[in-house]
């Protein structure tokens, strides 16, 4: 079977799984939704207050926003398998289960639990998407809606590559969601704003560590057409999403050390 055909099949199975329990599936998707549209409404209460900050506009902001969430949203649903590896995996020894299997290891954990839920977050982002196209003005041609395909591709490259390198950390830690949390939730809280609004040493964070701006901030000029108040060339937002596939790549790097270090659980 095909690595493609057999993701579709895990993950429509899980799908299937969740979908007969629609209440509950409902209920935590509409929960996604009203828990991240809280930030929404801080976004909107800044720039209701000051008008703009530092020259940048809510529409503009929000187009960052909006582009971030539906990076998150698709990652965190695709990488739901790293996400609990330490927490249920490992400690269950479900994991030496998935390493007899003669399929990719990794493929079985992103098919390993694709939640419906995050299907409130992604439309929350589609939403705030439009309501950037209304209030900034933004024009979507063929050229600007191929940057922003392309930044989402990146974006979910590196998210999904924190999650991998979360699940990495639990082969030799205890518990390492936490420190996880501080690049995924932390890094969606932080690249919802240009990064021309930090300090110098967390933009260079952003840019050469944990590339978020590379996925939003650059790309987002680009589609706004804006010049770069930092001095980047106008050209960047077309190539800096390249980031987010060099960053998953070197976290299956580190991933695939993490497997062959695993003594598996011993029960």
């Amino acid at each position: 079977m095909g690595s493609l055909a057999l993701f579709a099949r895990l993950a429509l199975s899980s799908l299937a799984g969740q979908a007969r329990y629609p209440a509950s599936a409902l209920m935590l998707t509409l929960g996604q939704f009203l828990a991240t549209g809280i930030e929404v409404v801080a976004v909107w209460a800044l720039f209701h207050r000051f008008g703009e900050v530092q020259g940048w506009k809510i529409g503009e902001v929000a187009l960052c926003y909006g582009l971030v969430n539906c990076m998150f949203a698709l990652a965190d649903a695709l990488g739901r398998g790293f996400d609990v590896l330490g927490t249920t995996l490992l400690r269950t020894g479900e994991f030496d289960r998935l390493l007899l299997r003669p399929r990719p290891l990794a493929l079985q954990l992103m098919g390993y639990d694709v939640r419906i839920s995050r299907l409130g977050r992604l439309l929350q982002g589609l939403m705030v998407l439009a309501f950037a196209t209304v209030q900034g003005g933004i024009a979507w041609t063929p050229a600007a809606t191929a940057i922003a395909l392309f930044a989402l591709a990146g974006g979910v490259a590196l998210f999904l590559g924190i999650l991998v390198l979360q699940g990495t950390l639990s082969f030799w830690t205890i518990e390492s969601l936490e420190i996880a949390n501080v690049f995924t939730y932390g890094g969606v809280e932080a690249a919802q704003y240009p990064i021309a609004l930090y300090a110098a040493w967390f933009r260079r964070i952003l840019t050469f560590a944990v590339p978020l701006a590379c996925v939003a901030y650059y790309p987002a000029l680009a589609i706004l057409g804006k010049p770069d108040p930092l001095g980047a060339p106008a050209w960047t937002g077309l190539v800096s999403p390249l980031a987010g596939f060099a960053f998953l790549a070197i976290a299956f790097g580190a991933w695939r050390i993490g497997v062959r270090h695993y003594t598996s659980t011993g029960s």
